[in-house]
């Protein structure tokens, strides 16, 4: 299970042009956006990535606008992984638990979800905040990350898995961000 001590979110490459041509994008978008404010009520830690964003662009304004202090991380392989920013970011924090959404499912989040479980972390990928241009690429990617063992969830799963009690004080706040 989730813990508010081991959790990080690490958002994939929702930019430009290739966000708007994704599968169910209003979902996608809303779904990360909860996630975002949910692990800012919690105080929990986000790392963003963008794909060589002088060719395809910065990360969405209706994404960014919610990640005020958080820079994207640039990256040019579609694996997260091998770039050493993002990497050395990630190990700072000292967290094993990520919560894994963005796009494309079945190629840069599917990379970047190998080779974490490769090194030691476990992947909760966030099935609802992740997609490719069509529904198949989407679900393949889906399916061959829980087979990889991934830990599948949907964000209101995770965020209420952080928040484990309707008597924690930040309850309310997740309950709101929730219902939006």
């Amino acid at each position: 299970m989730l813990s508010r001590a081991a959790a990080v979110l690490v958002i994939i490459d929702i930019q430009g042009n290739l966000a708007q041509a994704m599968f169910d994008k209003d979902n996608l978008f809303a779904n990360n956006i909860k996630l975002i404010k949910g692990f800012k009520a919690l105080g929990l830690p986000i790392i963003i990535t963008e794909q060589t964003p002088a060719k395809l662009g910065n990360t969405l304004d209706l994404i960014a606008a919610e990640l005020e202090g958080v820079a994207p991380i640039s990256k040019e392989s579609f694996s997260c992984w091998p770039n050493a920013q993002f990497r050395e970011h990630l190990e700072s924090l000292s967290r094993r638990h990520v919560v894994l959404t963005g796009i494309e499912t079945h190629v840069c989040v599917y990379q970047t979800a190998l080779d974490l479980l490769a090194n030691g972390y476990s992947v909760h990928l966030v099935s609802d905040a992740v997609s490719s241009r069509t529904p198949q690429n989407r679900q393949v990617g889906i399916d061959a990350m829980k087979s990889a063992g991934a830990q599948i969830a949907s964000a209101e799963m995770v965020l209420f898995e952080l928040l484990r009690s309707a008597t924690d004080p930040k309850a309310r706040e997740i309950f709101k961000i929730v219902k939006e």
